[in-house]
């Protein structure tokens, strides 16, 4: 038997079921390095990222987050450490940005329903459709639709920066309808997931499918809706710290990761779709998103530094809470 040679640390706001058959198959290629993995959420992995680096230390060798503005921050900041890696000529442009972060995963934002407790009929298939769907059933919805509370969830408070670039219209009349209906705001996917399968929520709005889908391979009596007028895509993060102790660990990870086999791998067994945007079977919308025209990636680049803007982002949070929060209190 081989000696331990080496530690990989790895520090996510990223699920550890999702990311563990990812790991593992990395150590059947690696069978002399530890794997040392870390998980947070996604404005405490940030938090903690930036102090390190002011510090001039490293969290860990690798960053993983679905806080895809936080990690440009970060690489904004000095606090990326740049690798060249031939696996990145393999996706897209908008998922690299100046080899310090990478994007690895492609994940539509969807909504979500439960099945059992939800008509066909309502059902809604567009960002209009739900905000009309709240506004004309406040009885049978009121209390019972959830969503991410930006306040404390970072990947939230980027999706629904988002939504807001997307058509002004339509995000007023989806806010005002979620703050109407009381919605209910979690500062996870986890958790607002475990709630509709108990039937506590009806819907989930701005949910990633990559959660939700394995949920329902899980036998989760879930319906997941893709939406047909745009669908945000998020393609979750990965760093190598400027001051990593093992970088070259975290060099090797990265690239498998966006390898051949580590996009097959997550495809069939963690994140359940690619780059290409084909989606797994079960789905409803469209069979591919990339093809139809409705993908919207966030792209990994400089316009995301506007998102972390300190100024902005009290702004946005603030309006969020007056509408949604503040009305629900009413």
């Amino acid at each position: 038997m081989q000696a331990e040679q080496e530690v990989l640390s790895i520090h996510a706001a990223t699920d550890r079921p999702a990311m563990e058959p990812l790991i593992r198959d990395f150590q059947t290629l690696n069978p002399n390095t530890r794997v040392e993995f870390v998980e947070y959420v996604t404005n405490d992995l940030f938090a903690a990222a930036s102090k390190a680096c002011q510090d001039g230390r490293a969290l860990g060798d690798v960053l993983l987050s679905s806080g895809v503005d936080q990690l440009v921050k970060l690489t904004n900041d000095g606090c990326a450490h740049s690798v060249n890696l031939p696996e990145t000529e393999t996706v897209p442009r908008w998922a690299n940005w100046r080899d310090e972060v990478f994007g690895f995963t492609f994940e539509p934002v969807v909504f979500v329903y439960n099945r059992a407790k939800v008509p066909v009929e309502d059902v809604p298939t567009t960002h209009l459709e739900i905000a009309d769907l709240l506004r004309l059933k406040p009885e049978t919805y009121q209390g019972r639709v959830g969503t991410y509370d930006i306040r404390q969830s970072g990947i939230g408070y980027l999706l629904a920066f988002n939504d807001s670039q997307q058509t002004t219209t339509t995000y007023g009349r989806l806010l005002e309808s979620l703050g109407r209906a009381q919605a209910v705001v979690r500062c996870c996917t986890g958790e607002i997931l475990d709630e509709i399968e108990a039937g506590r929520l009806l819907i989930g709005y701005n949910m990633l499918a990559s959660y939700a889908y394995a949920r329902i391979r899980a036998g989760a009596n879930l319906g997941l809706v893709v939406p047909a007028d745009y669908t945000l895509v998020l393609s979750r993060g990965a760093m190598i710290p400027a001051a990593a102790s093992n970088a070259t660990a975290g060099a090797r990870f990265i690239s498998y990761l966006l390898s051949n086999r580590g996009q097959t791998l997550a495809q069939r067994e963690a994140f359940f779709f690619g780059f290409a945007g084909e989606a797994p079977a079960g789905l409803e919308g469209a069979a591919s998103i990339v093809r139809t025209g409705i993908a919207r990636p966030i792209a990994i680049s400089p316009a995301l530094l506007a998102v972390q803007d300190d100024e902005r982002r009290r702004r946005f949070i603030a309006d969020w809470s007056r509408s949604l929060v503040d009305m629900a209190k009413r």
